[in-house]
């Protein structure tokens, strides 16, 4: 076994499920520990910064001694839950695949860029400056990537999270939007007294379908695809016996390069505007609840067909697209770092069977060091 897939496997044993998700998750403590460990034993300057109590960032620096420019990995540290998983922090191999919680999202980009810096600070590192990053709650708000940036520069990053050896050059935003519908609470044999909110947020839930519709069948960015959205949690009510007073709805919005955190409230003002119009007792509001950018690449930077050529120097194949999912690549693009997101293929994410390929993890650590040396020289 490598030390990468030993160290792949170390690192799906440590229990990180974030805490701002579930409610007494371990947090990333005990893995920033052992990634501290791991640039202290490659002979690596380290700086961790605690975030939130408990929660540190970690901060692996290489630095040569002749001039150079700067690159970046980065990567989180934190998983989402487990419900569901059988032995999710036992890491188990079987037909070229490593399975457990985090192994694909994203312990396996995570060893990759690890062990990429141990073999570059031990074959010697002449030029520029290698910063490896390991962020907290990418999973939930990404705090760890917006004190990153605060205290650290580079010329450019690649974030490894799972692309299946693409190249992505972008990815897509979202927005959440909290929606409620108001009502008038009444006994239920009374409805001349009563207001029912649930069936009142039908109408929106109806209406956000035909949106959906209309999302899907939108002219497609060339690199992001369309948007979408979906609606997430719902509740409201009191009892069986009593008309409805409230009802809350939260969708999530993805977004693609050029739509904001306005496009999304907007098209359910619109809808909400739409149903007032038709009924004169509709009572309803939106308001945002979080917002992240889409992001893309500079598309005349030199890192993508650096990394390409890297990439095909390990014997594997990749291409450029975009990605559906959003990754902290957009905090550190928009804070003036471009980025690239790269790392190995798997699947079953956020899933009750994850797993990541082994020939993955070794060709992306083997790419993110020849691409280190290529850029910073």
């Amino acid at each position: 076994m490598t030390n990468t897939i030993q160290l792949l496997r170390d690192l799906i044993a440590i229990d990180s499920v974030n805490p701002s998700l579930v409610p007494g998750g371990a947090g990333e403590g005990n893995v920033a520990r052992a990634v501290e460990a791991h640039f202290r034993q490659s002979g690596m300057d380290v700086v961790v910064t605690e975030v939130s109590p408990g929660r540190q960032n970690v901060v692996g620096i290489l630095d040569g001694s002749e001039p150079g420019k700067s690159l970046m990995f980065c990567g989180h540290t934190d998983t989402v839950g487990v419900e569901g998983m059988s032995g999710p922090f036992n890491p188990i191999e079987r037909d070229g695949k490593i399975y457990g919680r985090g192994s694909g999202d994203m312990k396996g980009g995570l060893a990759a860029m690890l062990d990429a810096a141990r073999g570059l600070a031990r074959e010697g590192w002449h030029q520029g400056r290698l910063i490896v990053a390991a962020v907290i709650d990418e999973e939930y708000k990404s705090i760890g990537a917006e004190a990153l940036v605060k205290d650290w520069h580079a010329d450019a990053a690649i974030v490894t999270e799972p692309t299946g050896l693409v190249v992505a050059t972008g990815h897509k935003g979202f927005s959440w939007v909290e929606i409620a519908t108001v009502g008038r609470a009444a006994h239920g044999s009374r409805p001349q007294e009563g207001r029912d909110a649930i069936l009142r947020m039908g109408r929106v839930l109806q209406k956000l379908e035909a949106l959906t519709q209309k999302l899907q069948h939108s002219t497609p960015h060339p690199l992001l695809g369309r948007p979408s959205l979906h609606a997430s949690i719902i509740g409201g009510g009191r009892e069986l016996s009593t008309y409805p007073d409230k009802c809350v709805l939260q969708i999530e919005r993805r977004n693609v390069s050029g739509e904001g955190p306005e496009t999304a409230l907007s098209e359910v003002e619109a809808i909400l505007d739409t149903l007032r119009e038709e009924d004169g007792e509709f009572a309803a509001a939106a308001r945002l609840l979080f917002d992240r950018p889409a992001y893309e690449t500079p598309s005349d930077h030199s890192l993508p067909p650096l990394l390409e050529s890297a990439v095909n120097s390990t014997g594997h194949s990749t291409c450029r697209e975009g990605m559906t999912y959003w990754t902290d690549a957009a905090i550190l693009g928009h804070a003036g770092i471009p980025s690239v997101i790269f790392g190995p293929g798997g699947e079953g994410y956020h899933g009750v069977e994850e797993y990541v390929f082994v020939d993955q993890v070794l060709a992306c650590r083997d790419a993110l060091r020849v691409v280190a040396r290529d850029f910073c020289s």
